[in-house]
């Protein structure tokens, strides 16, 4: 469909890559890999011809359609949702119209047997058969179900788009770009304003049409969960990986320690060439040796290695006063804005070294709730904050804290404490602040790299209590493990709001759901939460919806009333919880039975060294700990409430 040879980009003296050749074939879900700054928008954008390259050549078929959604776009003001959506069918409204004219105009005419006239009536049916193969008839169908899997509510399609904020507004861009079914969808970052409910939806809808997609995406989940191929741009180069994701990590892997040593091997060959010329540079009999090795040393091309892995690089929160056994305890808290109930009747309670999640739709209270407990906002109710408690807090505006007139290196330099300081270098260089980067000013950062000089601002200041607000927003993949890893070490408590699924995975043991003015507490990790949800939409709620409609509704319920409903929802609570004390026996049954097959076959020599097996007994061990751990906490509670 694309066919991309000798492709070459450059800005300035080096390329960002050159001699890239390969074809996006039909149906190919591809994801474009690398660091920061690699070039992976630019080439999207010279695949979808709004950028030229410096040289080489991209073949489009001319019946070929492109959708490209990039990360930052001029929106429309003057529309409503549907409006602005309903552009996507530019093309079926223009043969509507079409059809229109030929019909009238047939109405019209009265020679019926005319050459004329049949050879109108044979345009007709030509031009209606290419209207029903665009399926135009099912348009609003098709753009009211991709809207609501969006995350937009039916009250919404009527409301100006300029009510809406960026990230909302995004969301239509994608929708007008999904529902043009295009043969080729190029996508960059199109995660970055969904929430994890959307996030699955596009994933679902990817998986069924019939485009391919190339897409730029630090969300791991999702990359893994659509693409079936990997092109990375690395050293200048674009490496072509026929695997989805999380096999092309571990090939690369495998690629870079041949890199290393063919680079080591390179250097001593060097070394040694240099050190025969030195020795032998004024002997008179030794010339001619000399001067062929120095031909010899200039005829060597340079091996290149991928810029070193830091995601191994651990990091650790500085040591902290012990905080009080319960940091926030919320009581019937509620939030208005005038008329506009964000939630209500909020009752938690987070103990002291707990990871919780915030989740649910944009615009649902997730932030709102942040600020409360920070104090930034006024607020009904009663919200306490525990003895002791040092919040480090990492809010979505948190770069515009940092002082402007300092280098990115003087920022960390002055609040890295004691042994630390030796490696800040390293910690940068994590944090995609490697080299030369260090050295500059914070006046002169875009907001991604402000928000990352923050949150490792945050990472060494000591503190018994987080509070992230979308912490991975402007992370890579391997910036994210670093942060992920510092959090799940940190003896501290934790409550984050995000939307990346692979982050929160075996971060969090609690889940608060945001949505529809109301709190609720899910216990269990961020896919247990999840699979909730696919349980909760199969039970119908009419019977639900029935009473509500039998029974008035009343300002406060009895003491009978209240004792029934407290004594019904510890009961449900109880069930819940010996189900995912089931549920988790049998996962450390499986995972214990799959550690003893993988002993056996370790034990194997023509095993020993094969990477795969000892990846996966790595991961296996790693996920069987973190499941007996839960299964504790689980099984604490159970017997808690059963007393």
């Amino acid at each position: 469909m694309i066919s991309v040879e000798g492709l070459k980009v450059e800005f300035g003296v080096k390329p960002l890559f050159s001699g890239a050749s390969f074809v996006v074939n039909e149906r190919d879900r591809i994801a474009l890999v690398g660091k920061n700054g690699a070039g992976k928008s630019t080439l999207l954008k010279i695949l979808c011809g709004k950028q030229k390259p410096t040289d080489g050549t991209i073949s489009v078929p001319n019946e070929c359609t492109i959708g490209y959604l990039p990360q930052v776009m001029v929106l429309q003001d003057n529309t409503t949702v549907r409006q602005e959506a309903q552009k996507a069918f530019s093309n079926t409204t223009a043969q509507a119209e079409r059809l229109e004219k030929l019909n009238r105009e047939l109405s019209e005419r009265t020679d019926y047997e005319s050459e004329s006239y049949l050879q109108l009536v044979e345009k007709f049916s030509t031009e209606h058969e290419r209207y029903m193969m665009m399926g135009a008839e099912n348009n609003e169908a098709e753009l009211e179900r991709t809207l609501t899997g969006l995350g937009f509510e039916r009250t919404d399609f009527e409301r100006p788009t300029s009510e809406f904020s960026g990230g909302w507004r995004m969301r239509i861009e994608l929708a007008k770009i999904l529902l043009q079914r295009p043969d080729v969808l190029l996508l960059d970052e199109p995660t970055n304003h969904l929430d994890i409910q959307s996030i699955q939806w596009l994933e679902q809808f990817l998986a069924q049409s019939a485009s391919a997609v190339v897409l730029v995406s630090h969300d791991r989940a999702f990359i893994d969960n659509v693409t079936n191929r990997t092109l990375e741009i690395s050293c200048g180069k674009i490496i072509d990986y026929r695997v989805k994701y999380s096999e092309y990590v571990v090939l690369r892997k495998e690629r870079r320690e041949q890199q290393l040593r063919a680079y080591e091997n390179q250097q001593k060959e060097i070394a040694d060439i240099k050190a025969f010329v030195e020795r032998f540079r004024y002997q008179a009999t030794k010339a001619i040796q000399v001067q062929q090795r120095l031909r010899q040393l200039e005829k060597i091309v340079p091996i290149e290695v991928d810029e070193v892995d830091n995601s191994a690089l651990h990091l650790k929160f500085p040591p902290c006063l012990r905080s009080g056994d319960y940091p926030v305890i919320c009581d019937t808290v509620r939030k208005r804005y005038g008329e506009h109930t964000v939630f209500s009747n909020v009752n938690l309670t987070v103990k002291r070294g707990e990871k919780v999640a915030f989740v649910g739709k944009n615009g649902e209270g997730k932030s709102t709730l942040v600020k409360c407990i920070m104090g930034e906002i006024p607020f009904d109710g009663t919200l306490k904050i525990g003895h002791n408690i040092r919040i480090g807090y990492f809010a979505q505006n948190q770069a515009q804290l940092l002082d402007e007139n300092l280098t990115v290196f003087e920022t960390i330099d002055n609040v890295a404490k004691g042994e630390i300081r030796m490696r800040i270098n390293d910690i940068l260089g994590a944090f995609m602040f490697g080299g030369e980067a260090s050295d500059k000013k914070v006046k002169v950062l875009s907001g991604g790299e402000r928000s990352r000089l923050a949150m490792i601002k945050l990472l060494l200041e000591p503190v018994n209590m987080l509070i992230l607000d979308e912490p991975t927003n402007h992370l890579d993949m391997p910036s994210k493990d670093v942060l992920k890893e510092a959090i799940r070490a940190f003896d501290g408590t934790a409550i984050i709001v995000s939307h990346d699924r692979e982050f929160l995975d075996g971060l969090v043991t609690k889940v608060y759901e945001f949505g529809r003015g109301k709190v609720r507490e899910h216990l269990g990790g961020i896919y247990d939460w999840i699979r909730s949800q696919s349980d909760a939409e199969t039970i119908p709620a009419e019977p639900a919806v029935k009473v509500q409609k039998a029974m008035p509704a009343r300002a406060e319920e009895t003491p009978k009333a209240a004792s029934y409903n407290d004594h019904k929802e510890n009961r449900n609570r109880m069930r819940k919880l010996e189900r995912m004390v089931e549920d988790s026996e049998r996962k450390i049954n499986d995972m214990e039975k799959r550690l003893k097959e993988l002993d056996q076959l370790l034990m194997d020599p023509e095993n020993a060294s094969d990477m795969k097996l000892v990846t996966e007994y790595t991961d296996t061990k790693r996920s069987l700990d973190e499941e007996v751990e839960r299964w504790e906490q689980i099984s604490e509670e159970l017997e808690e409430m059963k007393k």
